[in-house]
C-alpha cells in the first residue's frame, strides 16, 4: 500500500459504451427503477438508489461483447442485487435483454448493447435494483485490485482464487481473475474498451499528484488536457481521472 499522504480520487461513475445510448439507458431506467440525472451530447447518467452512477457513451462503431470467451471479451460488467431474480430477469427479457447463463442465487443476461450483467438474488432490497458492483476482468485481480484500492482510497474486503473486492465511500469494485485474459487496446474500435471508470479530483495539483501516483501503480497514460487523464491499468483498461 502507498503512505498515507498518498493521493487519492474519488469513483464517479462506470461509463459503458454503445451506439444507442437512449434505449440502453431506458432499458437500464425501467429495469433498475433508477433515474436519469444527466444527459449532454453523447453521454446518459443514471443514479441509482443508494447514490452509485452508471452512465452510457456514445460510441459510433461500438462492437459489443460475445459471452463467455475472451475473442471478444466483456471487459466489464454490472452485479446487480434484486429482490426476485427470476422476475427480474424476465422483465430483463421483455424490455430486450438475452439471458446467458443461470445459477441458484444469480442470472447473467447480456442487455441491449451486447453487455453481460448479473441479476444476483438480494432479500429485501426493495423496489429499486442496488449496484452491488462494477467488476473488471483481469489477468491478476488480486493485484489489480490493490492498485485501484491505492489509488481511490478503498480496502481490499475480500481477496481469494476468483476475484477481489475493494469497497469504501459507499462504493465497491470486483476484480474477476480471467485466464487467458485478452486486454483492449483503446481506441481501436476491434478491441474496445466496453467500459471505463471516470474518477474525479480537487484540482490541477491534485490531477497531477494522482496522475504520477497512477502511473507509479502501473497506469501508462494515453491522453491528457488541462483538466483531465485519460490512462490504462495495469491490465489495459482505460480510466479518466478529471476536475469536475
Amino acid at each position: 500500500m502507498m503512505g498515507a499522504m498518498a493521493a487519492t480520487g474519488h469513483l464517479e461513475l462506470v461509463a459503458l459504451d454503445a451506439t444507442d445510448i437512449v434505449r440502453l439507458a431506458s432499458f437500464y431506467a425501467e429495469l433498475t427503477g433508477w433515474q436519469t440525472v444527466r444527459q449532454v451530447d453523447g453521454w446518459i447518467t443514471l443514479r441509482a438508489g443508494d447514490g452509485q452512477e452508471v452512465a452510457f457513451q456514445r460510441v459510433a462503431e461500438h462492437l459489443p461483447p460475445q459471452w463467455p470467451g475472451q475473442e471478444r471479451p466483456q471487459q466489464v460488467h454490472l452485479d446487480l442485487l434484486v429482490d426476485g431474480h427470476e422476475e427480474a430477469a424476465r422483465r430483463a427479457e421483455a424490455l430486450g435483454a438475452t439471458r446467458l447463463a443461470v445459477g441458484s442465487t444469480w442470472i447473467t443476461l447480456a442487455d441491449p448493447a451486447g453487455h453481460p450483467f448479473d441479476l444476483c438474488q438480494g432479500d429485501e432490497v426493495g423496489p429499486q435494483a442496488q449496484l452491488f458492483a462494477v467488476t473488471i476482468d483481469a489477468p491478476d485481480a488480486s493485484a489489480l485490485a490493490r492498485s485501484y484500492a491505492d489509488l481511490l482510497g478503498m480496502e481490499v474486503t475480500h481477496d481469494g482464487p476468483e476475484g477481489a473486492l475493494i469497497a469504501g465511500g459507499g462504493k465497491r469494485l470486483m476484480f474477476q481473475q480471467v485466464n487467458d485474459y485478452t486486454p483492449p487496446q483503446w481506441p481501436d474500435p476491434a478491441h474496445p474498451q466496453q467500459g471505463h471508470l471516470d474518477i474525479i479530483v480537487n484540482d490541477s495539483a491534485h490531477l497531477k499528484a494522482l496522475g504520477a501516483q497512477a502511473e507509479q501503480l502501473g497506469a501508462t497514460q494515453l491522453q491528457a488536457g488541462t483538466d483531465w487523464i485519460t490512462l490504462t491499468d495495469p491490465a489495459g483498461h482505460p480510466f479518466d481521472l478529471s476536475i469536475p
